[in-house]
């Protein structure tokens, strides 16, 4: 599997060897910036026991809250497509919006003008110095690779998300795909 140069709006997929690594295991995460200062994303497919009600109870509604990265646990993030509804919103790439007016969005949750599948909710970050993530790529902990998604990325069921990925990859990688999520387990 030949790995892309990281950049705003890639996947990061957790390489298997990563195996272990509680915060990241069995991860993918889009990258929302890249600089040589340092990289920020948020992990797509690891949905908490949260709904946005038990966090806000001003907003009653059930959409996921997605566990980020280890990062500011306890801050609430957003990714979103709408950034005509959702004023100050930060362009990732393809379509993808990273917060913007949280007030506005509880407005719209409350008239029904947004719905899961126009934005996404995370409790924390994944975060890298400058650096550090390059390292991590050269000891092979993680696969770059184009968001082929784009903006539907949002919607995407996370649970067999990364299975999916090991799978296409092919080779080596397919046998990943069925391995137990802890082989101590197995």
């Amino acid at each position: 599997m030949i790995s892309i140069k990281p950049k705003k709006g890639n996947l990061l997929i957790a390489e298997p060897s990563i195996i272990g690594d509680m915060a990241f295991n069995r991860s993918i995460v889009l990258l929302a910036d890249h600089t040589k200062d340092g990289s920020i994303g948020f992990i797509l497919n690891k949905p908490l026991e949260y709904s946005i009600n038990d966090l806000i109870p001003e907003i009653e509604a059930s959409f996921k809250v997605y566990n980020g990265g280890p990062v500011e646990q306890d801050n609430l993030y957003f990714i979103h497509k709408v950034p005509e509804l959702i004023p100050n919103s930060i362009e990732i790439s393809l379509g993808i919006f990273w917060g913007g007016d949280f007030n506005k969005v509880a407005e719209l949750i409350a008239s029904d003008q947004l719905s899961e599948k126009n934005i996404r909710f995370f409790l924390g970050y994944s975060g890298w110095d400058a650096n550090q993530l390059e390292e991590e790529l050269k000891s092979n902990s993680w696969v770059v690779t184009e968001n082929i998604y784009k903006k539907s990325i949002i919607e995407k069921d996370c649970e067999a998300f990364w299975k999916e990925k090991m799978l296409e990859f092919g080779g080596e990688y397919s046998i990943w795909s069925n391995s137990p999520e802890n082989p101590s387990l197995n």
